[in-house]
């Protein structure tokens, strides 16, 4: 077995633009390869979907991943994230500027970006920032996690 990819659908056809916006935030990042959707008139199958992404091969921070223009069918929801284990708060900070813009789904460390995927933006070690219920109570409400504010639960 090769591994496990996350495949991401995107509902709006705009793979190509959200695949190179997180090559951009994630050091280490690249685009592999983009296929694009064949001419449909020697496929009827893909009509409306010419020249736009059939499959999309990328790195976020060395990790593999795909996406596809798929069409309206499926949308990205909060049932799927992707976990970004941070160093402190600055990288927290630093991930959250640029992936939150969904403020009414933003809630414990969740956040939504513009393209609609959801993103956890937690601190590495959030096993033991968590070890109290008071801290537990105090992330409950919180949209971006504050490191300091989960260390001065008592």
């Amino acid at each position: 077995m090769r591994g496990i990819v996350p495949f991401l659908w995107f509902a709006d056809n705009n793979a190509e633009e959200a695949v190179n916006y997180y090559c951009s935030v994630f050091p280490g990042s690249r685009v592999v390869h983009i296929q694009y959707y064949p001419d449909e008139k020697l496929d009827p199958h893909f009509e409306g979907m010419a020249g736009k992404v059939l499959t999309c091969e990328f790195e976020l921070d060395g990790r593999r991943l795909m996406a596809m223009d798929g069409g309206p069918h499926f949308r990205l929801s909060e049932a799927f994230s992707l976990l970004v284990e941070c160093e402190g708060q600055e990288e927290i900070d630093f991930y959250w500027e640029r992936l939150s813009h969904v403020p009414e789904s933003e809630q414990c460390g969740w956040c939504k970006d513009r393209f609609g995927l959801s993103w956890q933006i937690v601190p590495r070690d959030i096993g033991r920032l968590m070890a109290t219920d008071a801290a537990v109570r105090k992330m409950t409400g919180m949209k971006k996690i504050v490191i300091r504010e989960l260390e001065a639960a008592k």
